[in-house]
């Protein structure tokens, strides 16, 4: 292979590309270095293992959501609507990677691209005067949702489940023969339907606390 100089940019945009081509599973170093046209070994000038590869593809993940703006996360917006507007951003963003969900799962930033928006609904949940210990489990339990959700949206894989044959694999169990469809279809709307019950559930929870809400 030609020696060729490369930085810690090219090799996360070649690695985020590849993701896109085979998956995590198939995201290895050595098929990253073929892309580059290096040797294996010149990508631990960078990244000491593919963990800090894959914190460093989280980090730019994040911040090319952030450059295009969070539609609804203003200072004046009510933290009711930032927390959904930065959950439903989060979602699109993920399911804009192949294996996103895998990959942003656990990552550790290597940079400050998410305080901004941590702040400003810490902010305003304060001003809603809620405890900001109550405020990061507020947001950790909404930012769980939406991982966990769309970790079993990119489970399912680009076929859908045949959710007749299912009805029959369950016919002595009707009700969950019938549930089929509200399971495996309209992940947009349930989507949207779970993230309204979770922020719905934390009004509830802190609603009176210090005066919250």
């Amino acid at each position: 292979m030609a020696t060729t100089r490369i930085d810690r940019a090219q090799v996360t945009d070649t690695a985020l590309r590849l993701l896109n081509e085979v998956g995590l599973d198939g995201l290895t170093l050595r098929a990253i270095a073929k892309e580059l046209k290096v040797q294996a070994p010149a990508l631990y000038w960078h990244f000491k293992n593919k963990q800090a590869l894959l914190d460093e593809m989280a980090t730019v993940m994040y911040r090319r959501m952030a450059a295009d703006g969070v539609p609804g996360m203003t200072p004046d917006t009510p933290w009711q609507d930032q927390l959904a507007a930065f959950n439903r951003a989060l979602r699109s963003m993920l399911l804009s990677y192949r294996d996103g969900a895998k990959v942003y799962g656990g990552a550790r930033f290597t940079g400050t691209d998410h305080a901004g928006s941590l702040e400003a609904l810490l902010t305003a949940m304060a001003a809603a005067g809620i405890a900001p210990s109550d405020a990061v489990l507020a947001g950790t339990t909404a930012y769980a949702y939406t991982m966990g959700f769309v970790a079993e949206e990119q489970g399912m894989g680009p076929e859908p489940l045949d959710v007749d044959a299912r009805a029959v694999r369950l016919g002595d169990f009707p009700l969950a023969a019938a549930a089929g469809p509200d399971l495996f279809r309209g992940y947009e709307e349930r989507f949207e339907g779970g993230l309204r019950v979770v922020i719905a559930g934390i009004e509830t929870v802190f609603a009176g606390r210090d005066g919250a809400l």
